[in-house]
């Protein structure tokens, strides 16, 4: 079959997130048609990896879930795949597959992970099973993860910091609304000032991260001839890699400044840590120069930063506009395929 075919067969199979136990099964059994390859079934994970003698290793990571989405709606037009999860990720699901099972001999030895459960909170996520079930199996000295990236290296990501500001007031009736004090009023100057942010920039290793500040979900209301004494809004903030959590809420905190008072409260909801570019490191820095593109930041939180924490350095390259993430028109083509398999092929060679 050709690469288009292969990754239609893999768009055809619904893996939506916690739904992914048949196209594991179908992944497992693929690979195992490589003698060369250790297959291990964790839970709806898949973990490959040949064992030879060569004192390098490498690691190719993907998810297996999509967003939700009708599978059967899968399908080829002209070169091009489209349906959901041809892009974001099962047309560079197919390639890794493909090249798993190669029986050519490489001068490295490589692991091949797909996981489960990327699309969702990442408590619930695969690679971080495998990582404490089985950590060995991450073992390497360096990772590319094949998140969508239209064939060039996105380095690092970026962090995600969820803060949910809760603001209070004083109830009154709203014929008397000076007896007391309208909790959504005061919220709104907090919706203005962050409607007013200015995305702050940072560069590592001459990379660019451009932060981003976005309210997401608003609460208030008593009655409707009731001046409410309580109001909250949730942001969203998104963290580029020279700041940690602390830096981050501590910058977001003075930003709103004297919006907030006494009896006010900010709260850290949830946090996932950003990653550094690590394109000091020498075979991501050669991933870069295989594309013969300039390497840029990611825009969002990836697993990149996971294998940052577990101290394999590790970058974001895959096949497939990653602007068509989670469309419902996304698609792949064949020469973004071929494109991703010639770098990686090379790579691990």
């Amino acid at each position: 079959m050709s690469r288009l075919d292969e990754a239609f067969a893999l768009v055809a199979i619904d893996s939506v997130s916690r739904n992914e136990a048949t196209l594991a099964h179908h992944v497992a059994v693929v690979l195992s048609r490589n003698e060369a390859l250790d297959v291990e079934r964790i839970g709806d994970n898949v973990v490959a990896r040949t064992t030879g003698h060569h004192a390098t290793r490498l690691l190719v990571a993907g998810h297996l879930d999509t967003v939700p989405g009708n599978a059967d709606d899968a399908v080829i037009v002209d070169d091009e795949l489209r349906g959901v999860g041809a892009c974001d990720m099962k047309g560079s699901l197919a390639v890794m597959l493909e090249l798993a099972t190669d029986p050519t001999p490489r001068s490295v030895e490589v692991t091949w992970v797909f996981y489960a459960r990327e699309e969702i909170a990442r408590s619930e996520s695969g690679l971080l099973e495998i990582a404490q079930l089985r950590p060995e199996l991450l073992d390497a000295e360096a990772a590319l993860l094949a998140e969508p990236t239209d064939g060039r290296v996105e380095a690092g990501c970026q962090g995600v910091l969820r803060v949910l500001v809760e603001m209070t007031g004083a109830r009154a009736h709203t014929a008397r609304p000076f007896t007391g004090r309208n909790a959504i009023h005061r919220l709104g100057d907090v919706i203005g000032r962050v409607a007013s942010y200015e995305p702050r920039t940072a560069t590592l290793d001459g990379i660019s991260f451009v932060e981003q500040l976005q309210v997401v979900d608003v609460k208030g209301g008593v009655a409707a001839n009731v001046v409410p004494d309580f109001a909250s809004c949730a942001l969203n903030h998104r963290v580029a890699p020279d700041r940690n959590r602390d830096e981050a809420t501590a910058s977001l905190v003075a930003f709103l400044g004297d919006l907030v008072e006494e009896g006010d409260t900010i709260t850290v909801t949830d946090w996932a840590p950003p990653a550094v570019p690590s394109l000091t490191n020498d075979r991501l820095a050669q991933l870069v120069t295989l594309t013969g593109k300039g390497a840029l930041g990611k825009l969002g939180w990836t697993d990149v930063a996971t294998f940052s924490e577990l101290g394999i350095p590790a970058t974001n390259f895959g096949a497939g506009d990653p602007m068509l993430a989670h469309r419902s028109d996304e698609f792949i083509t064949v020469s973004q395929l071929d494109e991703f398999a010639r770098v990686l092929r090379a790579w691990l060679t």
